[in-house]
Parts: C-alpha cells; sequence; structure tokens
C-alpha cells in the first residue's frame, strides 16, 4: 500500500500544488522553514520531484510571490464589491473606487498569509518587469488599465501607481505583531519589551510602543489612501465613465 500511494501523490503533483503547499508551510512555521526538503516532505515526495515545478529556494521564494498575486487577482475576480465600481456616486470617481478595493483585496490576502509579505514587498525588484510573475503583471496592468480609462497620462498614471503601491505596502508593512517582544507575558511593559529601553534614552519611544499595538492596519490603509488620492490630478474623463456611457 505505502509503495502504492507515493506514486500516486507524485502524479498529483503540479505547480500550484507545489506553491499552495509552500505558502502553507510559511503560513505555519516561517520563511526560515521553507526548504526544498521540508516541502518535499509535507508533499510526500523526493525534494528532487519538486525540481520540475520549481529551480531550487530561490525559485520557491519568486512562487510566494506568484502565488500570493494569483491568490489577489481572484479574490478581485471574485468580489462581492465589484458592483460598487459600478455604481460609484459623484462624488467619489470610480478609478478611486476600484483603486480603493485592489487595495483591499491585498489587504486581505495580507492578513492571510502575512509571512509572506516582506518577500512580496522586496522579492519583485529583484528582478526586471518582465521578468515578474504573470500575476503580478496582470494586477499592474489591471491599475494602469483603471487610470488610463479615467483619461490620465502616462506620468500622471506613474505618479498615481507609485503613490499607491507605496502607501499599500508601507501600511501593511507597519504590523503590530512585532512590537511584542514576549507574547506569553500578562505585563504590558516586559510583553513589549519596554524594560529594555532607557527612559532616559527613549522616553517617546517608551511611550508610544504601546499604541502600535492599537494600530489598525485596515482604517488607516482606507483613510490614508482616500486622502493622498484625492491630492491626485483630476481625471479627464472620469465623468464620462461616472454617467455610465463606458
Amino acid at each position: 500500500m505505502a509503495e502504492h500511494s507515493k506514486p500516486e501523490r507524485r502524479r498529483r503533483l503540479s505547480r500550484p500544488v507545489v506553491l499552495a503547499a509552500a505558502v502553507a508551510l510559511v503560513d505555519r512555521e516561517g520563511l526560515a522553514a521553507l526548504t526544498m526538503r521540508r516541502l518535499a516532505a509535507d508533499l510526500g515526495v523526493e525534494p528532487m520531484a519538486l525540481y520540475r515545478y520549481t529551480d531550487g529556494k530561490e525559485g520557491l521564494l519568486d512562487g510566494l510571490v506568484e502565488a500570493f498575486f494569483a491568490e489577489v487577482n481572484e479574490r478581485l475576480r471574485t468580489s462581492v464589491e465589484r458592483a460598487r465600481t459600478d455604481t460609484a456616486s459623484a462624488a467619489e470617481p470610480v478609478w478611486r473606487t476600484e483603486l480603493r478595493r485592489v487595495a483591499r483585496a491585498f489587504a486581505c490576502v495580507v492578513h492571510a498569509h502575512p509571512e509572506v509579505l516582506p518577500v512580496v514587498a522586496v522579492r519583485p525588484l529583484s528582478v526586471p518587469v518582465a521578468r515578474r510573475p504573470e500575476p503580478w503583471l496582470q494586477l499592474a496592468e489591471h491599475v494602469f488599465a483603471v487610470l488610463a480609462r479615467a483619461g490620465f497620462d502616462d506620468r500622471a498614471a506613474l505618479t498615481i501607481y507609485h503613490t499607491f503601491v507605496s502607501w499599500t505596502l508601507g501600511c501593511l508593512l507597519v504590523d503590530k505583531r512585532q512590537v511584542v517582544d514576549n507574547p506569553a507575558e500578562p505585563d504590558p511593559v516586559l510583553r513589549l519589551g519596554l524594560h529594555r529601553l532607557s527612559a532616559a534614552d527613549y522616553p517617546r519611544l517608551r511611550a508610544l510602543v504601546p499604541r502600535f499595538v492599537e494600530y489598525d492596519d485596515e482604517r488607516e490603509l482606507t483613510d490614508g489612501l482616500d486622502s493622498l488620492l484625492s491630492r491626485m490630478p483630476e481625471a479627464p474623463l472620469d465623468a464620462f465613465y461616472d454617467r455610465g456611457t463606458s
């Protein structure tokens, strides 16, 4: 029975299956646990079987980015908020509503896979745009298409895109869990490790670190994004699309 089950599991392998297992491993145990050997063990195969789907540890890291953005795109495709982009009020330009929807979908996937976010934030920067994972390209293309339909020229579209990406990533990278030094400690000072900071040298940090724990990234994400996007140039064609003639 054991001899028969192993080949059966091998035949079910595919790149999406391998990447899903990699994401699940990182979710459970962090990035340090992700190795070809450990992933193969989780899948019940020999490590060499994985090289058909990824070219080693570096390929797995790229695969995490691919899987992450694929999940964002799937969430956008199936989101119940889709209809809101068709019924935006005159006070809410269509392009701004859609960027908020993208940000929320991105945040939902971050909350599902917080250990993957550092890779998502920096890994794409290590390769040229044309060599980044297809789901990343698809999402970027979607954002630029939204801005193009609103009538923004290339320069304005790039400004809005960079502002949007910088704020969304930066906001979500401020993770309140990072300020907890000892989760099992009930005393707030000891739990946050404030006893390690000199009150004379770091008075403001000691006062503000407890506030980090109360940080609401979803509220900060949407409020900050609205504030930033309201300062962007007016969209030449947005009124046309708001009338539903698109």
